[in-house]
């Protein structure tokens, strides 16, 4: 088919229709040349009940990997039939149980000769093929089961926009921007405090010449993300985390990562041994970040900020992270 060769791999929704429609039809053709009425979406179900058990609904739907209320419709249609019956569990009478009639079980007999003829007639084409198709079948489940398609597109997306994102250090033309998304982020949930208006106001002064660090994100020449690396001055934190902000327009892009492992690379080269920050909970994609970089809760009371109620450090070992290339390799 010309269209699946354009398309590629992308149109696998559609080729799988196609086949399953084939198959599908061809089944319908099979039971009527058995003299069997049942229909072929009907198979599933009507084969776990010819194991002579009764199943509650929820019991096949988990079995069969349906819906609950695609097993319930399945149910009804061959109930109309004759070929079902629900009754009260013996064990539990609270519970209802779906069991074959006696109309059913005829049928179940006659099937098997049918299952005997269509599953040699399949294993003769997997011998015919290259590829086992049951096989990767059941390979994609596990692989979808493990992540979702869709989490994979999200992924590949992320990965391919991430491509046209540039960490830069902070110069005096992004001032305006580091404000503006800065003050986008805090007044979203709370208002802007004293400290707050000091930074983005005046960077200079009270980041980068009391020894701190300020890092752009650039979309192309787009500022679309902020975070700051503060020096403090007390005995256990070298360096502060801060005012980690991403345009609402570029979220999603995987830039708060990309901004956060620069500061951690920032404070490791300056020899920094613990990293600090303050947040609060209600940030918590902001939280699940952090925790994922490796910071941990401190259990300080400490706020520095009215909207803090979570403090979180790093541990940062420069020693070991900014090895030389050779290291360890001299010749004796």
């Amino acid at each position: 088919m010309d269209f699946f060769h354009q398309t590629g791999k992308l149109a696998i929704g559609s080729r799988l229709r196609i086949l399953t429609d084939k198959v599908t039809a061809d089944a319908a053709a099979i039971y009527a040349m058995f003299g069997i009425d049942l229909k072929p979406k009907w198979f599933p179900v009507f084969f776990l009940l010819s194991q002579d058990k009764p199943q509650t609904v929820t019991s096949i739907a988990r079995e069969i990997g349906h819906t609950h209320p695609s097993v319930s419709k399945i149910i009804q249609e061959m109930a109309a039939k004759g070929l079902t019956e629900t009754t009260r569990d013996t064990n539990d009478a609270r519970r209802n149980v779906v069991q074959l009639t006696a109309r059913g079980k005829k049928i179940s007999h006659s099937l098997m000769q049918q299952c005997i003829d269509v599953t040699a007639a399949i294993e003769r084409i997997t011998r015919q093929t290259r590829n086992d198709l049951w096989q990767a079948i059941e390979e994609w489940e596990n692989l979808l089961e493990e992540k979702s398609l869709l989490q994979r597109v999200k992924d590949e997306r992320k990965a391919r926009e991430r491509k046209n994102i540039r960490i830069v250090p902070y110069a005096p033309c992004y001032q305006p921007a580091f404000k503006t998304l800065t003050e986008a982020w805090i007044t979203a949930h709370w208002n802007m405090e004293e400290a707050d208006l000091h930074t983005v106001n005046s960077p200079q002064e009270y980041i980068l010449d009391n020894g701190g660090h300020i890092f752009i994100a650039l979309d192309g020449d787009d500022p679309v993300g902020v975070c700051a690396l503060c020096k403090m001055h007390d005995s256990i934190h070298g360096y502060e985390l801060a005012k980690l902000a991403v345009s609402a327009k570029a979220q999603g892009k995987g830039i708060g990562e990309l901004l956060c492992q620069t500061v951690i690379a920032k404070a490791s080269e300056l020899g920094a041994r613990k990293l600090f920050l303050e947040s609060n909970t209600i940030l918590e994609p902001a939280i699940r970040l952090y925790r994922k970089l490796g910071f941990r809760e401190t259990g300080s009371n400490r706020h520095t900020y009215a909207r803090g109620n979570i403090q979180m450090e790093m541990d940062i070992n420069p020693d070991t992270q900014h090895l030389p290339p050779d290291h360890g390799t001299a010749d004796a």
